[in-house]
């Protein structure tokens, strides 16, 4: 199932490149392409650097010392050592609303925050589950997957603003000759390329989720605590406290999001279903012979 999810991961990066590429062709002409490039891969070096900062303090999460929370430091520890990683930062949000998430740009510097709702709701194998998740997305560097396909899509974006600017003073800049679908199929590729962009990378964040799900249980040893655990959150996720207390420019870090829709509002969730994480989880122990040999933490 992990190796299905690299390569769902690396066709989504491709598609996104393809686009990229294929975007210009329509628009005419590879110097605004590449300058729009640059702007963009700037602009996301900047805000991968940053990422883990901006994430805790967007999120009001504090370090907390072995000494404020013994138990979760020790949680964290021993769940790292079995995933064979540094013991990365651990952090807590002041919050009744029960989630959590990692960040960092590399192991190196992973940070784990907990609200102290999640702490209060799970059980400690169940609290070990959701960690374990955590630690899967900073083994995996989902947080640098992100930043690339941040960096495509928002590259793509640029450029389809700048051709919509470019039709408000004279069209495009290259000849209709060389437009693959002439002049009516760029303007609707104008307007349609950034909303393809952002679905693909939501794909590619949804396939990370399901991989993390799966190294979580391995880690742990078991997937049921994980299961658990999520089945738990999405049942608190529809609670108005959990929408009131989670800023929306960090929802989507945490291992379930509060904020997401149905409908075809699902197509711009950034998880899948918690429904289907679940079901993917609890098929993972027949298939794979596990004996629940659960860790001892």
């Amino acid at each position: 199932m992990q190796s299905g999810n690299l390569v769902k991961t690396t066709v989504l990066l491709a598609a996104l490149t393809g686009l990229l590429v294929f975007i210009g062709s329509v628009i005419g002409g590879t110097n605004g392409m590449i300058f729009a490039f640059i702007f963009a891969v700037l602009m996301n070096m900047g805000a991968w650097w940053f990422s883990d900062s901006i994430a805790l303090g967007l999120s009001g999460a504090r370090e907390v010392s072995r000494a404020e929370a013994p138990e979760l430091h020790r949680l964290v520890e021993s769940l790292a050592q079995r995933a064979n990683l540094p013991k990365p930062r651990v952090y807590m949000i002041d919050s009744p609303a029960p989630n959590a998430f990692a960040t960092g740009r590399s192991p190196e510097r992973g940070a784990v925050a907990v609200t102290t709702g999640i702490t209060q709701l799970l059980s400690r194998d169940e609290l070990a589950g959701v960690i374990a998740h955590e630690l899967a997305h900073i083994r995996h560097r989902d947080t640098l997957i992100a930043s690339v396909a941040a960096t495509i899509a928002g590259a793509i974006g640029i450029i389809a603003d700048m051709a919509r600017w470019a039709l408000l003073f004279g069209g495009f800049s290259g000849d209709d000759d060389d437009n693959p679908l002439g002049l009516l199929g760029g303007i609707l590729m104008i307007f349609l390329a950034p909303i393809m962009a952002l679905l693909i990378q939501l794909a590619i964040s949804r396939s990370r989720e399901y991989a993390a799900d799966e190294g979580g249980a391995r880690i742990v040893g078991d997937p049921e605590p994980l299961a658990s655990a999520l089945e738990k959150l999405e049942y608190w996720s529809h609670h108005p406290q959990a929408q009131m207390h989670v800023n929306p420019g960090t929802a989507h870090l945490y291992i379930v999001n509060p904020l997401a829709g149905g409908g075809l509002i699902g197509l711009f969730r950034t998880h899948p279903p918690t429904a289907e994480r679940v079901a993917r989880l609890r098929a993972m122990a027949p298939a794979l012979g596990w004996r629940r040999s659960r860790m001892s933490i």
